[in-house]
């Protein structure tokens, strides 16, 4: 189905006029710490507008409703989470890294534990970020094809270039202000499709949440204590860690800390962007909910491919399409856009500032030559931006490497986790500490990842994990942190005379 030219026209404007918007910083950006940090002079409602859109994916924006058509909201209770998460990271990160004084977030690592730990986060940091760009990318386009008939492999070529334009000529600057305009054209689009889902039943609002609770669909899900099934509580809990991962060790995160005047703008920052992510996501589940009433309500508006098991994520697109009025559909689908932009663009950006700081200026040229950063700086910003592309290339019609990936970025993800909170909680743990801690939680996490794709395939581990596979993270970072904190306070105790 091809778009109108009014809708056409909406999309192309707001995307075009904003990686105009973002490379018109160029002129602004002279030194590497203007590029990375904005000269630590930006507002906190602008950051913190950034740390919003940079959580929001176009991932969450189909996602969310999708799982709510599909479900009920027991995952919203990962929203939940977040003031508990960004507490953390106003009353002990941000201080932390305002103190340090350094932009990377891994610069604490190497002080703790010494250099290889430094280049152990960094390094899963980046192949992070270059798998999320390359998936994010190819996620972009496949809705686009659809609308616009274009060929997949063109699409992420193109969307890549342009995120690179702004990205690479003007640094967390044009990052930051972009952010802004994509978050409120996000927060826009979803309220629009919100209010115009509740006005349209057939016999009023009052029929969309018979029909919801009818169903059980607002549920927040069991409160048991079940460690196998995705109850409140396992939900929970799996929030509060990728959060407190988010918001207290993500270079994307702690980044932006570093960009405002004061730690008292940055506390401000961090907790607008986390705690607007709360309403937002209520609204995508509000979404997701409305859209069920809707087609049950009306279910001859429901093509027959679409009433088959494991389509909602497919439902949003659909009414996007077909249920909304020529303008703002074309106003939603750039949304959606935005959306993935802002997220590929702050990987860009932080990716090449970890380069800078971790490698380029650790074991090159210490001593800050400012033509050869900012040199560093564009390059490495091209080149995440460019393999992001590649990345992408090579994922068109193979989902299974994208399901494989998100696994095994649990891996990175609780490593990362329980090695800074070994380091930041145990001042005397050491460095064979951390690199025992580090060796074993990675251990457990990949057998936990692994575990449940071998049952899917009919293979058999000796020790199948008894746990939800959204604990994968927090078993694994408690493993970490655990065997860290135990040689420290036990065996270091126990070999003393």
């Amino acid at each position: 189905m091809k778009l109108p030219l009014l809708d056409a026209i909406v999309f192309f404007a707001l995307i075009f006029g904003n990686v105009v918007f973002g490379a018109s910083f160029f002129f602004r950006n002279r030194t590497s710490d203007q590029f990375t940090t904005g000269g630590r002079k930006l507002p906190s409602w602008a950051v913190g507008m950034s740390i919003f859109a940079t959580f929001v994916s176009s991932i969450s924006f189909l996602a969310l409703p999708g799982k709510a058509y599909m479900t009920d909201w027991n995952a919203f209770v990962f929203s939940l989470s977040i003031p508990l998460a960004s507490y953390a990271a106003i009353k002990f990160f941000i201080p932390l890294y305002r103190g340090i004084g350094n932009v990377s977030a891994y610069y604490f690592l190497e002080l703790r534990f010494g250099a290889w730990a430094r280049m152990y986060a960094s390094l899963c940091y980046i192949l992070t970020q270059l798998m999320r760009t390359g998936a994010i990318l190819l996620l972009l386009a496949l809705p686009v094809n659809a609308l616009f008939g274009w060929n997949v492999r063109t699409i992420i070529i193109l969307t890549g270039l342009a995120v690179m334009l702004y990205s690479i000529l003007g640094g967390i600057k044009a990052v930051i202000w972009t952010d802004t305009i994509l978050g409120l054209i996000l927060i826009c689009g979803a309220l629009i499709s919100a209010a115009l889902l509740t006005f349209s039943m057939p016999d009023g609002p009052r029929q969309l949440f018979e029909i919801a609770t009818a169903n059980d669909k607002f549920s927040l899900g069991s409160f048991s204590l079940s460690i196998k099934d995705s109850t409140f509580w396992v939900v929970l809990i799996y929030g509060l860690f990728i959060n407190l991962q988010n918001y207290g060790i993500d270079q994307n995160y702690v980044q932006r800390y570093m960009t405002t005047s004061s730690d008292k703008e940055a506390r401000s920052s961090a907790l607008f962007g986390s705690l607007l992510y709360i309403p937002v996501s209520l609204v995508f589940f509000y979404i997701g909910t409305a859209l069920f009433s809707y087609y049950s309500a009306q279910s001859d508006l429901l093509p027959d491919q679409l009433k088959v098991a494991g389509a909602g994520d497919k439902i949003f697109p659909h009414f996007i399409v077909t249920g909304l009025p020529a303008g703002i559909t074309g106003l939603l689908i750039a949304a959606i856009f935005a959306a993935g932009m802002s997220t590929v663009s702050t990987s860009l950006n932080s990716s090449a500032t970890i380069i800078l700081t971790d490698y380029y200026k650790r074991y090159f040229n210490p001593k800050n030559d400012e033509k050869s950063s900012m040199r560093v700086l564009y390059i490495s910003s091209f080149l995440t931006g460019t393999a992001g592309i590649v990345i992408a290339l090579l994922l068109v019609g193979v989902e299974s490497v994208l399901d494989a990936w998100w696994s095994l970025a649990s891996i990175f993800s609780g490593g990362m986790l329980g090695l800074f909170l070994l380091g930041y909680i145990s001042r005397k743990a050491r460095k064979i500490d951390a690199a025992i801690g580090v060796i074993l939680g990675v251990l457990v996490i990949i057998w936990m990842s692994l575990s449940p794709l071998y049952f899917t395939e009919g293979k058999m581990l000796v020790f199948r994990s008894p746990f939800h596979t959204n604990l994968t993270i927090v078993i694994g970072t408690l493993a970490i942190f655990l065997t860290g904190f135990i040689l420290t306070k036990f065996v270091r105790k126990s070999a003393t005379p």
